[in-house]
């Protein structure tokens, strides 16, 4: 089966935001992977006639984890669950409008809610649904650090809580 030039570009694109997302999400990357061309994807998993969908597979560890993986597909058809590759072909987090944004870990979160003595529900939310909070797979209950720029204060955060 032939694969257009714009799906080429299309599983090129999306394959480059999903390398980015899991490093974004701490897992161990490849640096090629990561700064892969067009040119370069190509010439690894075939042109129009020899692109298979199969041979684009990603798996990798979380840090230095080797029991903490994850198995990335890009099946023909769309299964639930799974982000549609339209959602993928630009990596957000990576827009103008789009401030930075930082999972904190267990301990940090603890730190954060003791400094301003709050709890976790007292925190503005953020919803899981959220286009970043699913870059980042967020879960429930985890914090999340927003960095703003301001013209006032060069820059301030803010956290939110997922809901």
């Amino acid at each position: 089966m032939s694969v257009s030039e714009e799906q080429i570009t299309k599983l090129f694109k999306a394959r480059r935001t999903v390398v980015q997302m899991l490093w974004d999400r701490g897992y161990s990357v490849d640096d090629s992977d990561i700064k892969m061309t067009r040119q370069q994807f190509i010439q690894k998993f075939g042109d129009n006639v020899h692109l298979k969908r199969d041979d684009l597979l990603i798996l990798c560890n979380k840090g230095d984890a080797p029991t903490d993986q994850i198995y990335v597909f890009f099946p023909a058809e769309q299964k639930v669950g799974v982000p549609m590759e339209a959602e993928l072909l630009t990596n957000i987090t990576e827009h103008m409008f789009v401030p930075k944004h930082t999972v904190l870990k267990d301990q940090e979160k603890k730190e954060l809610l003791e400094k301003y003595r709050v709890k976790e529900t007292q925190l503005p939310r953020i919803l899981v649904s959220d286009p970043v909070a699913r870059y980042y797979g967020m879960k429930h209950g985890q914090v999340v650090k927003i960095t703003r720029e301001s013209k006032t204060a060069d820059t301030y955060d803010t956290y939110r809580y997922a809901v």
